[in-house]
C-alpha cells in the first residue's frame, strides 16, 4: 500500500451521515422494544435520562450543542480550572482526613500517612472527639512547613485555630511557609446544628481569624465554605452550589464589613464540595463552581485576576457510601475521586472504605491514600488540564448545571441570605423535597446501588469497626442512600440470631430454565436485598411444587415464569401453593386482574416499591422491626 503524500484521509470512503440518519436506526431498535410511534427527535428523547434539578441528559451531543466561552485555566470564569498549571506540575493536593479521640493514635495515623503519600491534613477536632488542647501532641513529629494543615472544629474552630497558631509559633514555623486553613464556617456550624444563638459571635471570630491571617499568616485561609451539611442532608448538585455561593456571600459581607478588601476577603475562602459515584455530574459540578464564584467575585468587585479564582477541596460523598458490603465503597470513591480530579478539585480527600461503619483502619486508610496514588502516578491523570474540556456533553451539562444553581442561589438572596433562608426553614424544606423524591427512585430502584439494593451478598461477613465521635447534629439531617434497604438487612440479621436461620421466601419457577430464569433471577435478587433467602424449585405440576414448597420451611411463595405459563399454569399453582400452608403468594410481573382473580397477592416487578414489597414480606413471615 502506498499513502499519498498528501497523507491518509481516515474519513474519506465513508459517506457523510445525519442526525436524521442516526434517528432512524434508533426508530429501528425502539420499534424491536415496542415502541411502535416514536419517530425522529421523540425517538432521540426517549434515550434521553432525567436528573436531578431537572436537567436532561441527552444520547447524543455534538457541536451543535454550545456552552457559554469556557476559557483558558487561570483565568476568568476559571472554568478550566484555578490556576494556569492546573494540577500538571505537582498533582492535586491529596487530603487525608483524621477524626481519631486519641492524640497518640491519630499522630501514629497522621505520620504513617504522610510518609506515604498524603500531602495535607484535615484534623476533626473538638466536641467528643479528638481534644483541641492535644492539638500538639497529634503533629509531633510533622513538619509543618511542609504539610497544610485544615482544621474542623465546629463550634470550638476559635480555640482551635489558637492552638494550631501558637504550635506554628512554638515550632518557629516562618510566616510564609505555614499553609492551611482554620476551618471556621459558622453557616455551616448553624446549618448542621440548628444552633443560632451564637451565630453572630461567630461570624464576628471568624472575622477576626481572617484578618490576622492576612496580616500575620499569608498562607493561611481563615474560613471554609462548607457545602456538605447540604449534600449530606440529601441536597441535589445544583442545590449544593446554590447554598455554598449563599454561605461564601455572607462571609464576603462579613469580612469586607472587618475592614478586608474584596479580593483579601476572596483569598480567606475554600470550598468544599462533595464528589460523588456520578461521574460526569460531579465533573461538571466542579466547573460549574469555579464559575459561578468567578461571577460573584466580579460583581463584588474583584480584581479579574486569581482573586476571583475558587480554592477547591473535593471529599468522596458519605451518601453513597454503604454499611453493607462495603469494599464496594471502593470502587465509587474511586469513581469519585476521578471525577474530582478531573473537575480541576485543588484537594482532594478520599473517605475511607469503612468510614460509614466507624473509625477507619490502617488497612482502609492506606487504600484511600493509594487510589489517589494510583491515579495520579500511575493514570496521570493530572498531566493535562481540564481533560474533560471541549466534550460538548460536559460543557452543555456544566453549563445547564451553573444555571440551575445560580437561580437557586438567587433564591436565597431573596429570601434574606443564606442565615435568614436557614433561620426560617427554606433550606431545609427545599432539600427534604429533594431527598424525598430521590429515596422513592431508590426504594424503587430506578437509582440501584450495587452489593445492597442490588447484587446483595446474604453471606457476608460484617466488618466491625471502633465507633467514630458523634458527629455535630441538630440541625439538617445526615442521610445515606443505602440507610432503608441496610434497615431490612438489620431486621434479617436479627431473625437469623433469634431464629437460628433467616427468613425465606419460596421461589416457584414454573417452565424450563429458559423461560423462568430471567424473572427468578430477579425475584431472587429483589428478596436478597431485604435479607430474604429464597428457596427455589422448578417445574409445572402444582402438586410437586406444592411438596417443594411444604419442604423448603419458606411461608410465602412467588411465582417466577412467563406470561403464557402463567395464563396456563398460575392459578393452579396458587392454589396448590396456598392448600400447603402458603399465607401469600407473591407473582413476578406486572400486575393483571387476571392473576388477582387467580389468587395472586401482590405482585414484584421493575420498578416496584421494593422497600415497601419487602418490608411487607418480612411482616408478614413475622420478623421484627
Amino acid at each position: 500500500m502506498t499513502v499519498s503524500p498528501e497523507g491518509l484521509p481516515l474519513a474519506a470512503e465513508f459517506p457523510d451521515s445525519s442526525r436524521e440518519q442516526w434517528q432512524r436506526l434508533v426508530e429501528g431498535v425502539l420499534r424491536k422494544s415496542g415502541a411502535q410511534d416514536v419517530t425522529g427527535a421523540q425517538a432521540e428523547d426517549a434515550l434521553a435520562t432525567t436528573l436531578q434539578d431537572g436537567l436532561r441528559v441527552r444520547p447524543l451531543y455534538t457541536a451543535e450543542d454550545t456552552a457559554a466561552e469556557a476559557g483558558y485555566p487561570g483565568f476568568p470564569p476559571f472554568v478550566r480550572g484555578s490556576r494556569a498549571e492546573g494540577s500538571a506540575v505537582s498533582g492535586w493536593d491529596v487530603r487525608q482526613r483524621h477524626a481519631h479521640p486519641d492524640p497518640q493514635q491519630c499522630n501514629e495515623a497522621v505520620l504513617a500517612d504522610l510518609e506515604n503519600g498524603v500531602t495535607s491534613l484535615w484534623l476533626s477536632v473538638g466536641g467528643t472527639g479528638l481534644p483541641v488542647a492535644a492539638l500538639p501532641d497529634v503533629l509531633k513529629g510533622v513538619y509543618l512547613d511542609l504539610a497544610p494543615v485544615v482544621l474542623d472544629a465546629g463550634p470550638e474552630f476559635a480555640a482551635a485555630a489558637e492552638q494550631l497558631l501558637a504550635v506554628l509559633a512554638e515550632r518557629e514555623v516562618p510566616a510564609g511557609a505555614a499553609q492551611g486553613n482554620l476551618g471556621a464556617d459558622p453557616l455551616g456550624l448553624l446549618a448542621r446544628t440548628g444552633r443560632d444563638e451564637d451565630t453572630a459571635r461567630h461570624l464576628a471570630d471568624a472575622a477576626a481569624l481572617a484578618v490576622r491571617c492576612d496580616r500575620d499568616h499569608p498562607g493561611i485561609r481563615a474560613l471554609t465554605v462548607d457545602a456538605l451539611p447540604f449534600h449530606d442532608a440529601g441536597a441535589s448538585p445544583a442545590q449544593e452550589l446554590g447554598c455554598s455561593l449563599a454561605t461564601g456571600v455572607a462571609y464576603l459581607r462579613e469580612l469586607t464589613a472587618a475592614g478586608l478588601s474584596v479580593d483579601v476577603a476572596c483569598a480567606q475562602l475554600e470550598f468544599r464540595y462533595a464528589a460523588t459515584e456520578d461521574q460526569f455530574l460531579t465533573i461538571a459540578k466542579f466547573r460549574a463552581a469555579r464559575r459561578l464564584w468567578a461571577r460573584v467575585a466580579q460583581v463584588a468587585g474583584a480584581a479579574p485576576g486569581t482573586a476571583a479564582a475558587q480554592r477547591q477541596h473535593a471529599v468522596t460523598s458519605a451518601v453513597m457510601m454503604t454499611e453493607r458490603d462495603p469494599w464496594v465503597n471502593m470502587l465509587r470513591t474511586t469513581v469519585a475521586c476521578l471525577a474530582a480530579g478531573v473537575g480541576g478539585a485543588d484537594a482532594v480527600s478520599v473517605l475511607p472504605f469503612d468510614s460509614a461503619l466507624g473509625l477507619p483502619d490502617a488497612f482502609a486508610r492506606r487504600v484511600a491514600r493509594n487510589t489517589q496514588a494510583i491515579l495520579l502516578e500511575e493514570s496521570h491523570l493530572a498531566k493535562v488540564i481540564d481533560p474533560a474540556g471541549g466534550s460538548w456533553y460536559v460543557e452543555q451539562l456544566t453549563e445547564e448545571l451553573a444555571r440551575a444553581a445560580w437561580a437557586w442561589f438567587q433564591e436565597i438572596e431573596r429570601a434574606g441570605g443564606q442565615a435568614a433562608a436557614l433561620r426560617s426553614g427554606a433550606v431545609q424544606e427545599r432539600i427534604a423535597e429533594t431527598w424525598a423524591k430521590r429515596s422513592a427512585d431508590l426504594a424503587r430502584r430506578r437509582e440501584p446501588i450495587t452489593g445492597v439494593s442490588e447484587f446483595p451478598n446474604l453471606a457476608e461477613q460484617p466488618v466491625v469497626r471502633e465507633p467514630a465521635p458523634a458527629p455535630l447534629a441538630g440541625g439538617l439531617p445526615r442521610v445515606r442512600r443505602a440507610e432503608a434497604f441496610e434497615a431490612l438487612r438489620t431486621r434479617s440479621d436479627a431473625h437469623l440470631a433469634g431464629e437460628g436461620e433467616r427468613p425465606r421466601i419460596f421461589l416457584a419457577a414454573i417452565g424450563p430454565a429458559a423461560v423462568h430464569t430471567a424473572r427468578s433471577a430477579f425475584a431472587a435478587n429483589l428478596f436478597q436485598a431485604g435479607g430474604i433467602e429464597t428457596v427455589p424449585a422448578e417445574g409445572v405440576d402444582p402438586a410437586a411444587l406444592a411438596e417443594a414448597f411444604a419442604a423448603g420451611g419458606a411461608s410465602l411463595a412467588c411465582l417466577c415464569s412467563s406470561d403464557q405459563l402463567y395464563a396456563e399454569h398460575g392459578e393452579a399453582v396458587t392454589a396448590a401453593l396456598k392448600s400447603a400452608g402458603a399465607r401469600r403468594v407473591l407473582l413476578a410481573g406486572k400486575p393483571q386482574e387476571a392473576y388477582r382473580q387467580a389468587g395472586v397477592d401482590e405482585f414484584v416487578f421493575a420498578g416496584c416499591d421494593a422497600v415497601a414489597v419487602l418490608s411487607s414480606v418480612l411482616d408478614e413471615i413475622g420478623v421484627a422491626q
